[in-house]
């Protein structure tokens, strides 16, 4: 044998032996059926493994795999999976009570399995919303029972560029006019939601209204409270406002565009 096992070997000895002139070591190896006054590696080996074959019974085995689906919550990254892995766990660990006559635990488990179904199926719900908004459905009728209803005649400014910006505008009836851009703005738009986007919630430009209309209102509090309820709704709201920007760059793009045709001709 090389001396360098060797070496190992009787250092290992040494630490077992001085382990075994410890008390509550020596204690230990009683409670499992060993000699502290002439105990071994192989005999502490063998004695774990028997200890491990006689606890391997029909229930504990449910329990294994029932644990190894709860450690298995720990690595998963989103909800659906991980409480999917939750709920197997709990069948296996409400089975492993059955068998093995513990009813607390098959109790705590089965109880857990309908509150597990509850959260899953409200997850799916969020996903299916969240979907269908994806899939272009964007009205947003529903949100109308939250808003105030406001008039306006021809002439008036509903805000200015740089106001300090509290509400969101649906218009109903009329027509409104973004000033800086010139642009005219119908019934069943929104207006005002970039606002609420900004950092220091100012108005990102001027509207007039062009003929007598009417508006439904609601303030950005109320609108951050459903933002964070309703998925569906944040959804739309964040292709809302990629549109509104995406037609901003377009339109500038377009100007542009003209500016460029203008100054070619005058040169020409």
């Amino acid at each position: 044998m090389p001396s360098g096992s060797a070496d190992i070997s009787s250092i290992l000895d040494r630490i077992l032996e001085a382990a075994t002139d410890n008390l509550r070591i020596a204690k230990i190896l009683v409670q499992m059926g060993l000699d502290p006054n002439d105990v071994t590696y192989d005999a502490i080996f063998n004695r774990l493994l028997e200890i491990f074959v006689h606890s391997i019974t029909f229930a504990n085995l449910f329990a294994v795999v029932g644990a190894g689906f709860f450690v298995a919550t720990l690595l998963m990254r989103t909800m659906v999976p991980l409480r999917v892995a939750n709920m197997i766990g709990c069948v296996f660990f409400a089975v492993f009570g059955a068998l093995s006559a513990n009813v607390a635990t098959f109790l705590l488990y089965l109880l857990m399995l309908p509150i597990n179904a509850l959260r899953l199926r409200q997850m799916l719900k969020l996903v299916k919303k969240a979907r269908h908004a994806a899939e272009g459905d964007m009205s947003i009728e529903w949100l109308k029972p939250f808003m105030t209803e406001r008039k306006y005649r021809s002439g008036d400014t509903l805000f200015k560029l740089g106001d300090p910006a509290k509400e969101m505008l649906l218009t109903v009836t009329g027509k409104f006019l973004v000033k800086e851009i010139n642009v005219e703005i119908g019934p069943g738009a929104l207006m005002g939601e970039l606002g609420f986007l900004t950092p220091d919630n100012r108005r990102t430009g001027t509207i007039e209204c062009i003929e007598d209309g009417q508006v439904l209102t609601i303030t950005y509090d109320r609108l951050l409270e459903i933002y964070f309820q309703d998925p569906q709704f944040g959804y739309y709201f964040l292709v809302l406002t990629s549109q509104r920007l995406l037609q901003n760059i377009d339109r500038l793009q377009k100007q542009l565009a003209t500016e460029r045709a203008a100054t070619t001709n005058r040169i020409a």
